[in-house]
């Protein structure tokens, strides 16, 4: 009986959540992959966008009431959204809502940091009157329940519970860094330090802030309307709502734990470089990965393209269409070619006689006859032409591409219009 009141009490934090996307940032470090689309919107894993994962933790959290916060070049991410997050039923509460930024009369600018994008859409939280507000990134890779984390927050009496995950010292300095007590209130946060403090007991290791706040409603519409009359406030929740608001000893620390192990961390990826884009992806080929697209009990949502089964032909000395250690989504065609450990998403095509090793094939791409590509992304809609070689002399490929520190070779159909 403990665990079906347990499951009633989440249940209900969870339908009197509404979750806060922030969807809108650019993502720079991606380099030409976010030329035409915001980093949630660039494909991840096959057939998803990255945006999916943490949609899908609501959805499966139990939370679905959603606004997702967008500003740059926002209408790839929109028609995504549109596409595949509908089935929600409106007459019963649910919904993802778009949000995208809109100058207003009193504020004519658009989003200053992450508390001013909040508090701009101040009335769509009043509008829907929640008890608490979950505001989330959409531009990681992981698996949560928040509604783990929503209980842990009641418990506590908490008015700002924080994410958090053990990160090693020396990559510390990407992250908000916390210092917690016995009782797991936070007593210290510092945004991306330059000499991070390392977890008590723990040497190597520091507590970084993964971006995800669960706020006591009627709290952060204090806080952020105090916030928004601060002109020097950089109105970024990292930099000045939580710091400010330890001194009250209401924020407290959740830990990032594994779905089905809770004693073991969580697999979670920030996909933010074209290296650890690359690699995030390459991983979902391991025999056992750590990240489980094939999970039934905690499915990946996204919109579901009508596309035939992937298709292999061929079967000749020489002219043998096949694939090993390679994730192929639906629509792709591997015809008298070679494939290995590498991810082709939906639709994308390798003609004869061409091989490509551990390289990402977004949707759509084509790779004509006889080519060769090796530790590459080829990004939505390229066509390869025939004869061509990736990844084969970095110095080459510099001057045609981009390659990135980790010799990953990313290619975008403008570059090979400049060819």
């Amino acid at each position: 009986m403990a665990g079906a009141r347990d499951a009633r009490f989440v249940s209900r934090l969870t339908r009197d959540t509404l979750a806060l996307v922030m969807a809108g940032g650019r993502g720079t470090r991606l380099m030409q992959l976010t030329a035409t689309r915001a980093k949630p919107a660039v494909p991840f894993g096959g057939k998803f966008r990255i945006i999916d994962f943490t949609l899908s933790n609501c959805i499966n959290s139990g939370i679905r009431r959603v606004g997702v916060l967008m500003q740059y070049k926002s209408h790839p991410l929109i028609r995504h959204l549109q596409r595949g997050w509908g089935f929600l039923r409106g007459e019963f509460g649910e919904f993802v809502e778009l949000l995208p930024a809109e100058q207003r009369s009193e504020n004519p600018s658009w989003y200053a940091g992450t508390a001013d994008a909040v508090f701009q859409n101040i009335d769509f939280i009043k509008l829907h009157q929640p008890a608490h507000v979950l505001i989330l990134a959409g531009d990681h890779i992981y698996k949560m329940d928040y509604g783990r984390m929503l209980a842990h927050h009641a418990r506590c009496g908490a008015k700002i519970t924080v994410g958090c995950l053990e990160v090693p010292l020396d990559e510390a300095s990407s992250f908000g860094v916390m210092e917690v007590d016995k009782h797991s209130r936070v007593v210290g946060f510092e945004e991306k330090p330059e000499r991070p403090k390392a977890t008590p007991g723990k040497p190597g290791i520091a507590l970084a802030s993964m971006g995800i706040y669960v706020f006591d409603a009627l709290f952060l519409l204090e806080w952020l309307s105090r916030d928004a009359g601060i002109s020097e406030s950089s109105h970024d929740f990292g930099k000045d709502i939580i710091p400010a608001a330890i001194n009250e000893n209401v924020v407290y620390a959740f830990p990032f734990t594994d779905l089905y192990e809770p004693r073991k961390q969580g697999y979670w990826r920030d996909v933010g470089t074209v290296d650890t884009y690359w690699k995030g992806n390459l991983e979902l080929i391991d025999v056992v990965p750590e990240l489980n697209l094939y999970d039934e009990d905690w499915p990946i949502w996204t919109h579901q393209e009508q596309l035939p089964p992937a298709k292999f032909v061929f079967d000749d000395p020489g002219r043998r269409g096949s694939a090993s250690d390679s994730l192929v989504s639906g629509g792709c065609i591997v015809s008298g070619a070679e494939v290995k450990c590498s991810v082709l998403f939906s639709g994308a095509r390798v003609n004869e006689g061409s091989t490509v090793t551990e390289s990402l094939l977004l949707p759509g791409v084509s790779v004509g006859r006889n080519c060769r590509i090796h530790k590459a992304i080829i990004d939505e809609g390229c066509v390869i032409p025939d004869n061509t070689v990736i990844g084969g002399n970095l110095d080459e490929d510099r001057r045609r591409f981009h390659v990135s520190p980790g010799g990953v070779t990313l290619v975008t159909p403008e570059m090979l219009l400049d060819r």
